[in-house]
């Protein structure tokens, strides 16, 4: 936070702001009539200083941004209100004036890197383009600035990624470039949307730190949109919260976290897994309901719906009454709450609740020495090139009890959704077994056996969670005839009549009413989408659930939801959950026991208690460190990997995880380098492949602390 303060003390230094917001009002035209976006939203951007921007999807962040870039499309326009670039009222700048200042003083950073990234362009070419054309640079002087900016934002070796294509590159580094090809005219506002959301933990610690130190060294003002609170922490000196279209609190970032004065703001950081949060005496509490319609907001304030502390007379006046008003002593922190003064904000975050854990039951699944290999060839379309073999998985050994929550977790390529492949018959195993135990006492080697060979009963007894809800729904068919269309595949009940009944109990399971039976997949939200997909699962009673980054792709409140749904069918069902992540904050609060992949291999193993305290396998420790944790009052040790995942078809020799190991040079003799780690047992249930001696093991300090 000591770089937050600075570039505050700097930003209070200086008189006028570089960015400024006032009662800006934006509308889109659509066939169903004039849609508001965004209503009376106002902001403010010092020099230097980095503003958060914070809510659920739709709620207008992104909208907000591109009105800053004059970039609305065709329909969409702003009705009232200014936006001032160093005193310059952007709503009444020329088209002229406009591309003078996109690019050179302005910048943007989109969410996913290869759509801004032109794919028949090489790096260097795109970098050089931008100083040609805003500055009027020689093609000599472009280069030799675009080299220089790609060793500012620490890509290895620049010469070859001028040469490279945006495909040659992973998308740590596609998002490197974009944020070199914003910062090469050196803008004064850079505004940067999402642009981690589609990255690693690891990758993402690393483009935090870069944007930081990037901020300070070029000194640019930042608009930084997030849904992330924990990213917003560590990111941002300022924050502004919105809901449905407005502003609804805004203030000093830690002054807001340990001071929220507005509902909504509240339900936020009760639905995300703090360190505090339990899943058994202090589960989340997702935000009850919908935010509204654009055509369909409440009169007064647009959370009073979904609000516990709404009162009959005060919450739903006019609009003219619900504007941002001083939140307490502090001017700078404002809310949107009309009786922000009348509630007990001393109410902690989350809310005890007394329930029994669940007892964990004997093995369900016993995966023992599991190995995923693919052969591949330089050039398998023309028959040319020799083979070269993929190692996805390379002895994945775990056992999975009845009523457990296993996570799997590590960065993307490491073997993680290839496991559940096989595991669900998608792919065979190369070696090694995957025994599942029937409800019978029966065995079913998983590994071996595609799903196309397994029957009805073996089908339904593991089951998945996909990740995208949006992706797994067949939108010309109604819910209620797709969970139908399931339970006929899994042989539940014997009429029709039977399935209906059986299709309603599982809506009811999900928590959906059942005229939700007749909608299409088109009339759900996400969330709704999400509970369909876990509804779809349990009709045939599974044994084993697979999920699959189940909550990666919603908004934090539904994500709540869901994991508390998902936590209550497994207390009911007993079932097995295999939890595949990369959010270390969910893993924590509903994981019974870890299991970390790196690179195919499974480099520590243990109950979560265990995996989260010292001592850790260093890319353990990495990992922790690089998730963001929405909470002033706890401190992280900083890890920051340097390079990229190694490939899996040129993997290198010893251990994995050798070539990026800050700890690699307390391991004498080159070990690291030429012998594969033996699994070393720490305690009972935990275990790690490391060949860090034990006394060095016995001194790690704790990652994550109270401050």
């Amino acid at each position: 936070m000591l770089e937050q303060n600075k570039r505050a003390i700097v930003a209070e230094q200086s008189a006028e702001p570089i960015l400024e917001i006032e009662n800006l009002h934006i509308s889109f035209d659509t066939r169903a009539g004039e849609i508001p976006a965004v209503m009376d939203f106002s902001c403010k951007v010092m020099p230097g200083e980095a503003m958060g921007l914070v809510g659920e999807s739709g709620c207008g962040k992104s909208t907000v941004a591109l009105a800053v870039m004059r970039d609305l499309g065709r329909n969409g326009r702003i009705k009232s209100g200014s936006i001032k670039f160093r005193g310059e009222d952007l709503t009444q700048a020329s088209e002229a004036r406009l591309r003078q200042l996109r690019g050179s003083q302005i910048a943007m950073v989109y969410q996913e890197p290869m759509a801004s990234l032109n794919p028949a362009m090489k790096i260097g070419a795109q970098l050089t383009e931008v100083t040609i054309l805003h500055e009027k640079s020689s093609k000599a002087e472009a280069r030799d600035r675009a080299l220089d900016m790609l060793e500012a934002v620490k890509l290895p070796d620049p010469k070859r990624v001028m040469s490279a294509y945006p495909h040659q590159i992973s998308g740590g580094q596609q998002q490197r470039i974009i944020i070199a090809m914003a910062l090469l005219s050196n803008p004064a506002l850079l505004l940067m949307d999402e642009p981690t959301t589609a990255l690693d933990v690891t990758v993402e610690a690393g483009i935090v730190d870069l944007v930081k130190e990037l901020g300070d060294r070029f000194g640019a003002s930042m608009l930084f949109i997030s849904h992330n609170l924990g990213l917003i922490l560590e990111t941002c000196d300022r924050l502004t919260v919105m809901y449905s279209g407005e502003a609804v609190e805004t203030g000093a970032v830690e002054t807001v976290f340990d001071n929220m004065r507005h509902p909504y703001t509240r339900g936020l950081f009760r639905s995300i897994p703090l360190p505090g949060a339990d899943k058994t005496s202090r589960p989340l509490e997702a935000i009850p309901g919908q935010p509204p319609l654009p055509h369909e907001r409440p009169t007064g304030c647009n959370f009073a719906p979904r609000c516990n502390s709404f009162t009959k007379g005060v919450c739903d006046l006019s609009d003219e009454a619900m504007r941002m008003r001083p939140a307490g002593a502090n001017a700078d922190h404002q809310t949107r709450c009309a009786r922000v003064d009348d509630i007990d904000w001393s109410e902690p975050l989350g809310r005890a609740r007394e329930a029994e854990a669940t007892p964990i039951g004997e093995v369900v699944l016993s995966v023992k020495g599991l190995k995923k290999y693919y052969e591949t060839s330089a050039n398998a379309l023309f028959g040319g090139g020799g083979a070269r073999t993929v190692k996805a998985n390379e002895d994945i050994s775990f056992d999975a009890r009845e009523a457990e929550t296993v996570a799997i977790v590590g960065e993307s390529g490491c073997g993680k959704s290839t496991l559940a492949k096989v595991l669900m018959g998608l792919e065979t195993a190369t070696e090694g077994h995957a025994m599942l135990r029937g409800a019978d006492g029966d065995e079913l080697d998983l590994a071996a056996e595609p799903v196309e060979e397994r029957n009805s009963s073996a089908i339904a007894s593991i089951q998945m969670v996909f990740q995208n809800p949006f992706d797994t729904l067949n939108p010309s068919q109604s819910v209620g005839s797709q969970i139908m269309r399931t339970l006929e595949r899994f042989e539940v009940g014997r009429t029709h009549a039977e399935r209906q009944a059986r299709m309603l109990e599982l809506l009811e399971l999900v928590k959906l009413p059942e005229e939700f039976a007749g909608r299409m997949p088109r009339q759900l939200s996400g969330g709704q989408k999400q509970r369909i997909g876990v509804a779809r699962a349990f009709a045939g009673a599974p044994r084993v659930v697979v999920a699959d980054e189940p909550v990666s792709a919603l908004d934090v409140s539904v994500q709540a939801a869901v994991t508390e749904l998902l936590m209550d069918i497994q207390r009911q069902a007993r079932m097995t959950m295999l939890f595949i992540s990369h959010d270390l904050s969910v893993v924590r609060y509903l994981a019974d026991r870890v299991i970390v992949m790196y690179l195919g291999h499974v480099v520590e193993s243990g109950r979560t208690d265990q995996i989260f305290a010292p001592p850790y396998h260093p890319y353990t420790e990495a990992l922790l460190s690089a998730a963001p944790i929405a909470d002033t009052s706890v401190s992280k040790a900083r890890i920051v990997l340097e390079g990229d995942l190694p490939s899996a078809v040129n993997p290198p020799p010893g251990c994995p995880f050798q070539t990026r190991c800050p700890h690699k040079s307390q391991v004498p003799g080159g070990l690291c380098e030429q012998e594969a780690p033996p699994e070393k047992h720490l305690a009972e249930g935990h275990a790690i492949r490391c060949h860090l001696a034990d006394d060095i093991l016995a001194r790690m300090e704790p990652v994550i602390a109270n401050a």
